[in-house]
């Protein structure tokens, strides 16, 4: 079963038979007594938002995209920044699936608990996802703070920032000083109370300049590397500040037209400004040009067995470069520093960590290979990559 595409492994590329989602959308039921919603798995992220909000209620958190599907992103384990909850997986209630003999099965916390507590991020190796259920929030709002910030202001202050705001975004522009900081703050004012940006400095900020503008920019740099440096100095300096409030998925979710390639690593928080740190040392010795910025988050523990926060707080690095430009030294020699940090990469961005380094890193690895045994003992549902990453 494919989503929507988004994922940058081959994770549901298939070998004979492809299935797509596009016939399973649209919310199946509002549970306001529960405070949870259920929806069929091939409904995309930014439809089910927009759904939400006619019901009055929100996700607790989520990525800055919304293109994929409710499916794809749960079972890769797409997450957001900060919160009580970062992933999506951490936010389901219970989910529906077909499995590899065939058989539909409910699981949530009374029924089939054991295939809930380790499916929640299942990779698309225990079965189709048909319908998942989200605990879910009244209806939200987020003052956003955007501004510049600099290096030594940022490392110094991150502590500070992520227990001051509700939800921490950076970028980081190499060969610079300078990062980019959205601070994410819930307040109290209702819905119908919010001061978004103008339509022209929405246009302005997150479509000209973060779209167009940079993606010419990162064209070029793709093609004359040496620019690269000047080119990130423009881009960092190129946003003014601005603090604005509106709906909580208006605020996580931007526009995002320019393609790229990217990897993520999830290390334990406690080291992870180290992390970062040795990262650019690593950048910087290299003579790379690299033209996209570093995406540094963080998210608190959870119990989801495959997600990359299982049981510890961590902090995400995520690094990106043009689609245009070979990324085989850039993420092979950052993913040798991600790993001796004990990182762990997201399951939908590139990678080449095997089933005998990720049992290392995951204490319920086995448990979850057990079931995959009983819920897809004919491996029906496996690929090349699911081999790789989960063992024959």
């Amino acid at each position: 079963m494919v989503g929507t595409g988004h994922s940058f492994t081959s994770i549901a590329a298939p070998e004979h038979t492809m299935l797509t989602p596009q016939g399973m959308t649209g919310l199946v039921r509002v549970d306001r007594d529960a405070m949870t919603v259920t929806a069929r798995a091939g409904t995309q992220l930014k439809h089910f938002n927009a759904l939400l909000e006619s019901a009055g209620l929100s996700l607790h958190n989520m990525g800055d995209i919304a293109e994929q599907t409710l499916a794809g992103a749960v079972s890769t384990g797409t997450h957001g920044s900060g919160g009580t909850a970062s992933g999506l997986a951490a936010q389901l209630a219970g989910f529906e699936l077909v499995t590899g003999t065939g058989e539909v099965v409910r699981a949530d916390a009374t029924q089939h608990a054991d295939l809930f507590d380790l499916g929640r991020v299942g990779l698309g190796a225990l079965g189709v996802l048909t319908e998942v259920t989200f605990h879910v929030e009244p209806l939200f709002c987020l003052e956003a703070e955007e501004r510049p910030v600099g290096w030594e202001e940022l490392l110094g202050s991150f502590d500070e920032l992520t227990s001051t705001h509700h939800h921490v975004d950076v970028h980081w522009f190499p060969h610079t000083d300078r990062a980019l900081l959205k601070a994410n703050t819930r307040v109290a004012d209702a819905p119908e109370t919010a001061s978004p940006p103008s339509a022209l400095r929405s246009w302005w900020d997150d479509d000209f300049l973060s779209n167009t503008v940079f993606g010419a920019a990162s064209w070029v740099g793709a093609r004359r590397p040496a620019l690269v440096p000047r080119i990130n100095a423009f881009a960092s300096g190129a946003l003014s500040p601005r603090t604005y409030t509106d709906v909580a998925h208006r605020v996580f979710v931007s526009p995002r037209r320019v393609v790229f390639r990217e990897m993520e690593y999830a290390v334990p928080r406690e080291v992870g400004l180290q992390a970062l740190r040795e990262a650019r040392r690593v950048i910087e010795a290299r003579g790379w040009h690299v033209g996209f910025p570093v995406e540094i988050r963080t998210a608190p523990a959870d119990d989801v067995a495959l997600s990359t926060a299982y049981g510890r707080d961590s902090l995400y690095l995520a690094f990106h470069v043009h689609r245009d430009v070979d990324h085989t030294a850039y993420f092979s020699t950052v993913e040798d520093v991600m790993r001796s940090f004990g990182g762990r990469p997201h399951w939908g961005k590139v990678h080449r960590r095997s089933a005998d380094e990720l049992a290392a890193l995951y204490p319920r690895f086995e448990e979850f290979v057990a079931l995959r045994d009983r819920l897809d003992p004919d491996r029906v549902l496996a690929n090349p990559y699911l081999r790789h990453v989960l063992g024959a």
